[in-house]
Parts: structure tokens; C-alpha cells; sequence
């Protein structure tokens, strides 16, 4: 019970701690110097101080590298979609807001307390030197330097201390917290009865009439989309390798300056006995374990066939003794070195000398040997002409998306031009203004998407300007046929429009059947309720959404208590609360979960005072992501 708690309790603080980010999550090098920089028109504006396009153009840039080093594998589309870039300019806001906030009340931060930070606060261990010094290299590959770092720490220092009076006097009262607690713990016992609407449906069958007057009174739940059947190109890093031809002198003169790369990596199989001696084990203990060992190599080369029952009966390696001490084959770099060197030093049958490693003393024979030969030209011929095609495409992608570009636009009245030119796939789709659930390629950009249903596009049938929808792939779209949104005909949907009104009156019939029980319950505590049950938010036993609801929110001072409740789709349900039980939870759990919500009412509490903030600097945001985007579009036109 304390564990799904602790999960929803954990997902509101993740949340609330989104909204609190600290400037290092998003801003570059200069941070917040470039606040007041930059010609492009205004997208928000906190003060009276512009946050310009550029500003979340690039803010967005480093976010979405960030997330790239971090998860190689992300899908692209995720960190340029409209919420991804809307989260971006809002940190943007937010962090405006605190550091004018700061910059109002005079907060700073000494020299000495910027050093003790930084030394001492584990989150920049890894920019830390063993002497506590900065790393220079480390920042030099993020492309900021000591100066800078220290200026971003000092302004992150600076901002947190806006929210910290907030955050460390707010104090959740205890009423408070029990109210939370027992929404979440406290248990009851019930009993109910269900009104199933499945058993009401045979009961019911709509004339043609009822039928019409409900579709009337909801044609909005009937309308078809807004869609266009579309025809689209791509061009990617394959369409331009599939263009590239590369001669047989070419492919030759690539193997020979890579020769090392087709090299098929020598691999030894060994078997070993391991006697184990601590590399800290005392001397006149070393000294036993490696006569030992040299006892088992005078043993071995006598008779070398019987290596392996040697192995199984002497060696202390628990991983390979029940195997006769084999290793299988490895390659170098996989043993440690003193034991890889002897191994690839040794021929094959040869038994070693002692071996000593950090493990112990080693007695090694060497089975066998693979690898170490050049594959053939022609074994790796094919490798290597989709490796210079690739390298050849990569240099002429700049190229080919230049032509891609001016000629969906400057040919604006058909794709054909550009697919003959670049010897590109017509492809057709029929979309809606948003990606369709599964979507793939262009058809999941929703950039493209917004392209398509422009004015422009729409009204005159032109190509859309080309976009990139994935790394090195750009698509143009056309619309070949648009349809508005509209009404569905009865026709079309009668049968729909059906369902549903049968729905309507079985669920009411189920209505009419509970409520009377429910009023039989209330006037004399009689009728039938067969289903009994101890639930809370923790165990519904069944019981989910709008009936744990109600079983939870009724007033239940005087008991029994009843209550009932429409169940959407199932029917209706009538409950008598027998009983209210403690919260089944350990103290300490509760003293736990007493802290846990204190900490989330401070984040709250501090949520509230960076709302009133923007309120006091007059936070104006003008602009979306999906307006800015557009924007940028008939700009580029």
C-alpha cells in the first residue's frame, strides 16, 4: 500500500520539480548575458525585457543536444515536437523570471560561498579535479570555460535563493496532511449491487425517430475530420548513395589504405589452473600458492593430454574448473595483462610457466588459435562500396538538399520536376492535421503536417517548402485532394447513432431500477446486496474510477451510510458503507508519508509564489511553438 503512495506521491513531485529546472539546463555558454541580445522578433516577454526567436531557437538547439548525448537512440521527432519546444520556452520564461526576481532583491553570492559549492556539492563531482581545482578539459569539451561556468553557478546559486525562503519555511498542517493521507489510505466496508447495462440492453430498441432526434441534438460528435490526400518525396542519405557510382580502382585503393580494418582479430583458447594468493596476501602465503603452482606445471607437461582433469581437480577458479579450466576463446584485451601476454606469446599445445596476476598463479596450456588473416578484396568488396557511396552521399547531401529545396519551391505546382531531377519515389497518403498513431517517417512530422494544411497549400494546391523530418532526410508535400470537416450523414451513421441511443436508455432503465433499491435502502434498510468488499485508493477491488469515487467521497459520519453513482458504459451503482477502518499503514510509513507530503506542499507552495512573480513582472508570451513555426514557413516563401 505505501508503495502505490509512494509512486503517485513521487510523480507529483517529479512535476513540480520540472517546473523548478536550474539555469544549467538550458542556457549556453553566455547564459543569461544574451538576454537582452538579439534582433529577431519577440516570442515572450518578462519586465519589459524581450526573449527573442533566436534566444529559443537556440535554447531549444542545446536542450535537444543534451538529450541526444544523453539517449544516443531518442526519436528525433520527440525533441522537436510542439510541447518539446513549448517546455523549452517556458524554462526560458521561468528562469527570466527568477533571475529578475534576484537581481530585484539584491541577492548575491560571495566568492568564498561559490567555492565551498563547488567543491562540496556532489553534483559537480565529475567537473571536479582530486584537489578540488575545476577540470578544464571536461568544460573545454562542453564548450564553456572556468569563467563562464563560474558565472552560471553563480546566477543558478543566485536564483535558487528566490524559491529557498519558500521552500524551507513552508509547513503543511497536520489536518491537512491527514485529509491527504486518509483520501489515500483509509479503508471502508461496503456492500453493493450492480446494474449492468448489458442486461439492460434487450430491453430496448430506439424507433427511427428517437434515433434522428439524437443525432440531431449531437451532430458535433459526428463530423469527419478535416483530411487531404497528399503526394510526398523524401530525400535521404540512401536516395543519394543510390545516384553514386564509385570505380573498381576506387574500391581497391580503399582497401589497401584500410587494410588494417579487414583484419580478422586473432582470438586464443586456453585452459588455466588458478591458484589463488591475494595480491596483499603475505609474502610466506604467495610464496606457497606459486610452489604449488609449480609443482602443477611440472605435473602438467608430463602428462599434457590430462590437463583438464588437472584443472578440475586443483584449480581455484570458480568460473571455469568444472570445465577443465577452459576459457573458450578471447580475443586481447579481454584477460588481464600479464596472462593475455603469456597466452598470445605461447603455440599452440605449449604449457606455460607460472603465471602471476592480481588473482593468484596461473598454469596455462594453449588449445588453439583463430584469426589474425586479411579478408579478401573480394569477401569485403560489397562492405566497402556501401562504405564509400555512404561517404561520397554524406559529402553531396549539402548539394542535393540545396537542389531539393529551390526546386520544390521554385517548381511549386508539381513534385514532378524535383523527382526527376534527384530520381526520387512519388509516395500518396491520406493525412489529418495531426500524425496519425503508428505513423512513421514524414507521414509522423508534425511540422509537415502544419505545411500541408497551410493556406497556401490548401487554397493552391503548391508544394510545401521542403523541411527536414529526420536527421539528413527532407520531404516536400502537395495536396492532391482536401476535404473540410463536415457532418457525417444518418445515413453513414445510423447504425452508430443506434447504439449509442440504446445505450442512453438501458442506462437509464438501469438508473431507474438502482435508485429505487437506493430509496428502499434509505427508508427502511432493506433490499438485497449481495457484493461485499474492503476497499481504499490502495486495494479497489474492482472498484475503479467513478464508483471508488464515490465509495470514498461519501459522507460517511453516520453509518451505514449510502450512496450511488452513474457508471459510464456499465450502468449503475449502489453502495452502503458499513464501515470505516484506520489507515492499514505502519507508524513509521505514516510518519514517512507525513514528511513526503510536506515536502511536496513546499514545492507547491513555491509553484504559487513563481505564478505570482510572473504576474508581478508581467510575463507576456507571444508566441507558440506551432505559430512560431509557421511564421519561419512563409517567411522562408
Amino acid at each position: 500500500m505505501f508503495d502505490f503512495v509512494r509512486a503517485h506521491t513521487k510523480l507529483l513531485q517529479l512535476m513540480l520539480l520540472v517546473l523548478i529546472l536550474p539555469s544549467f539546463v538550458v542556457f549556453g555558454i553566455q547564459g543569461y548575458s544574451k538576454f537582452t541580445e538579439g534582433q529577431q522578433h519577440t516570442v515572450a516577454k518578462v519586465d519589459g525585457q524581450g526573449i527573442t526567436q533566436n534566444e529559443w531557437d537556440e535554447a531549444h538547439r542545446q536542450q535537444a543536444e543534451r538529450v541526444r548525448r544523453q539517449m544516443p537512440t531518442i526519436d528525433a521527432k520527440m525533441l522537436d515536437s510542439p510541447a518539446a519546444r513549448a517546455e523549452t520556452l517556458e524554462t526560458l520564461v521561468r528562469e527570466r523570471v527568477m533571475l529578475t526576481a534576484a537581481q530585484r532583491a539584491h541577492l548575491s553570492i560571495s566568492n568564498d560561498m561559490l567555492e565551498r559549492v563547488f567543491k562540496t556539492d556532489p553534483q559537480f563531482a565529475n567537473v571536479r579535479n582530486p584537489d578540488g581545482s575545476i577540470n578544464q578539459e571536461i568544460l573545454a569539451a562542453q564548450g564553456m570555460s572556468s569563467a563562464g561556468f563560474a558565472e552560471r553557478l553563480r546566477q543558478d546559486l543566485s536564483v535558487r535563493q528566490v524559491l529557498s525562503a519558500v521552500t524551507e519555511s513552508a509547513v503543511a498542517p497536520r489536518a491537512v496532511v491527514n485529509t491527504a493521507l486518509d483520501a489515500v489510505l483509509q479503508q471502508r466496508e461496503i456492500r453493493y449491487a450492480r446494474f449492468d447495462l448489458p442486461s439492460y440492453l434487450p430491453k430496448v430498441n430506439p424507433t427511427d425517430a428517437e434515433v434522428e432526434a439524437y443525432y440531431k441534438a449531437h451532430e458535433a460528435d459526428f463530423r469527419a475530420p478535416e483530411q487531404a490526400t497528399i503526394d510526398y518525396v523524401v530525400l535521404d542519405l540512401e536516395t543519394v548513395k543510390k545516384g553514386i557510382a564509385v570505380p573498381e580502382e576506387q574500391l581497391r585503393e580503399y582497401y589497401k589504405e584500410n587494410d588494417k580494418r579487414y583484419i580478422v582479430a586473432e582470438e586464443r583458447r586456453a585452459r588455466h589452473i588458478l591458484i589463488k594468493a591475494d595480491k596483499d596476501a603475505p609474502a610466506d602465503v604467495k610464496q606457497k600458492a606459486k610452489a604449488r603452482a609449480e609443482a602443477l606445471v611440472a605435473e602438467a607437461r608430463k602428462n599434457p593430454a590430462g590437463f583438464a582433469e588437472l584443472a578440475k581437480k586443483n584449480s581455484d577458479d570458480p568460473g571455469s574448473a568444472a570445465q577443465g579450466g577452459d576459457l573458450d576463446f578471447f580475443a586481447k584485451g579481454a584477460m588481464t595483462k600479464p596472462f593475455e601476454d603469456a597466452v598470445f606469446a605461447m603455440k599452440q599445445g605449449e604449457i606455460s610457466n607460472v603465471v602471476e596476476t592480481d588473482f593468484g598463479f596461473h598454469v596455462i596450456q594453449l588449445e588453439a588459435t583463430r584469426g589474425g588473416d586479411k579478408k579478401p578484396f573480394e569477401a569485403v568488396r560489397a562492405s566497402i562500396e556501401d562504405e564509400v557511396r555512404r561517404q561520397l552521399a554524406q559529402k553531396k547531401w549539402a548539394e542535393a538538399a540545396d537542389q531539393f529545396t529551390n526546386t520544390v519551391y521554385e517548381q511549386s505546382d508539381s513534385l514532378q520536376p524535383v523527382i526527376d531531377k534527384l530520381k526520387l519515389d512519388k509516395k500518396s497518403a491520406t493525412v489529418q492535421r495531426t500524425p496519425a498513431p503508428g505513423a512513421t517517417g514524414a507521414l509522423a512530422s508534425a511540422k509537415l503536417l502544419e505545411l500541408v494544411f497551410a493556406s497556401d497549400a490548401v487554397q493552391n494546391k503548391r508544394n510545401t517548402n521542403a523541411i527536414e523530418v529526420g536527421p539528413s532526410q527532407m520531404a516536400s508535400a502537395r495536396i492532391t485532394q482536401y476535404q473540410a470537416a463536415h457532418t457525417l450523414p444518418l445515413a453513414e451513421v445510423k447504425e452508430r447513432v443506434r447504439g449509442l441511443v440504446q445505450a442512453d436508455q438501458a442506462a437509464a432503465l438501469a438508473r431507474k431500477d438502482g435508485e429505487a433499491r437506493l430509496a428502499q435502502l434509505r427508508k427502511n434498510g432493506e433490499g438485497d446486496l449481495p457484493n461485499s468488499a474492503k476497499v481504499s485508493r490502495a486495494k479497489p477491488e474492482g472498484l475503479q474510477g467513478p464508483a471508488l469515487d464515490a465509495v470514498l467521497r461519501a459522507d460517511a459520519t453516520t453509518l451505514p451510510a449510502y450512496t450511488a453513482v452513474d457508471l459510464p458504459g456499465q450502468g449503475y451503482l449502489v453502495v452502503r458503507i458499513d464501515k470505516v477502518l484506520p489507515r492499514e499503514v505502519a507508524l513509521t510509513d505514516t510518519e514517512r508519508l507525513q514528511s513526503q507530503y510536506a515536502r511536496v506542499w513546499a514545492q507547491a507552495e513555491s509553484q504559487a509564489y513563481y505564478q505570482a512573480l510572473r504576474k508581478r513582472f508581467k510575463v507576456e508570451q507571444q508566441a507558440t511553438p506551432a505559430s512560431a513555426d509557421a511564421a519561419a514557413s512563409a517567411a522562408s516563401r
